[in-house]
């Protein structure tokens, strides 16, 4: 568990590796958001994730597991694919 959050459902951005190199990706309050550790900012990337399982995160597109669907987001469009 990351310090501040309660969720265990989490990935961390590579560095070098796309998009969103050295933040961390939670999902917590069936909400997306993005944790910046240096600067300790968070930003709320999508809301409405029922159910979630597991996330993953390869480049730019962060993937997550929930009980009824499977969720894609591009971080270099900000959007839901």
């Amino acid at each position: 568990m990351i310090a501040g959050f309660k969720s265990k459902i989490y990935c961390e951005g590579i560095v070098g590796d796309g998009c969103g190199g050295g933040r961390i990706f939670i999902v917590e309050d069936e909400t997306l958001i993005a944790y910046e550790p240096q600067t300790k900012e968070k930003i709320i990337l999508l809301k409405d994730i029922h159910m979630p399982k597991s996330i993953t995160k390869k480049g730019c597109l962060i993937t997550i597991e929930c009980d009824d669907e499977t969720i894609k987001f591009d971080l270099s469009a900000l959007a839901r694919v």
